[in-house]
């Protein structure tokens, strides 16, 4: 497969009730040529995904968002893969409480270039900590097969970040993603999709941006990724 839509550890950070945003999704993967899974699935090396998440505060602890579209460019063609819809909760908290936790889902189509399988579903467990400069979140990720002719045991990964603030606006870090087996064959994780990114957060006004150079190993098809993601400010 090639990159996900959106390469990132999910944190707290919601809209306020009311609130729209959007963040833009960008990855580009390069290396050498993989092997293909099914007829007609795309090679995921040498491709430029761009996808905006559109978002909504629904409450102070419920945010919706819409994945649309999920788009690549490649050979100088534009593709449309699909959509996908989310739902992320994020439990009250004390103020003097560093540490957080709460639970997204999400349910998407896309085309059979990208899966085999056209409708997917995704839950995500969120846990994090947050002191003076030193930011540390963990995703649980259980993804399995609505629909489709390739019914398998549910995919768990595991995703972290780590991040230390250097400046006000500015802050390093390493995001890990860490396949580690299905509900059948859980915690094998050689062989089963591993990637590593070296991470800069920064801000410009209501802009931000998250941007990483990560490596895949162990069964990741792919072995050089580039992303960012653009934060940007459209309601307030």
């Amino acid at each position: 497969m090639a990159a996900p839509e959106e390469i990132q550890v999910y944190e707290d950070d919601m809209d306020k009730p009311g609130q729209f945003g959007l963040d833009v999704h960008n990855s580009y993967v390069w290396g050498a040529p993989s092997a293909l899974q099914y007829p007609g699935e795309q090679q995921p090396d040498y491709r430029y995904r761009i996808t905006p998440e559109w978002s909504y505060g629904l409450t102070p602890n419920v945010e919706l968002g819409l994945y649309l579209p999920l788009a690549e460019i490649s050979h100088s063609a534009l593709d449309i893969d699909g959509l996908k819809f989310r739902i992320k909760y994020i439990a009250p908290k004390p103020e003097t409480q560093d540490w957080y936790w709460g639970v997204n889902f999400e349910l998407g189509a896309v085309s059979k270039p990208l899966d085999v399988n056209p409708w997917n579903a995704e839950l995500k467990g969120i846990i994090g900590w947050r002191k003076g400069p030193w930011d540390l979140a963990f995703n649980t990720n259980i993804d399995w097969v609505v629909s489709g002719p390739e019914q398998s045991s549910p995919a768990v990964q595991f995703a972290t970040k780590a991040s230390y603030k250097v400046t006000k606006d500015l802050a390093l870090g390493i995001e890990s993603y860490n396949g580690v087996g299905t509900f059948n064959r859980f915690l094998s994780p050689a062989g089963q999709g591993h990637s590593t990114f070296l991470t800069a957060d920064t801000s410009f006004g209501a802009w931000g941006l998250n941007v990483g150079l990560g490596h895949g190993y162990s069964g990741e098809p792919d072995h050089w990724i580039f992303k960012f993601i653009l934060t940007v400010p459209i309601d307030g």
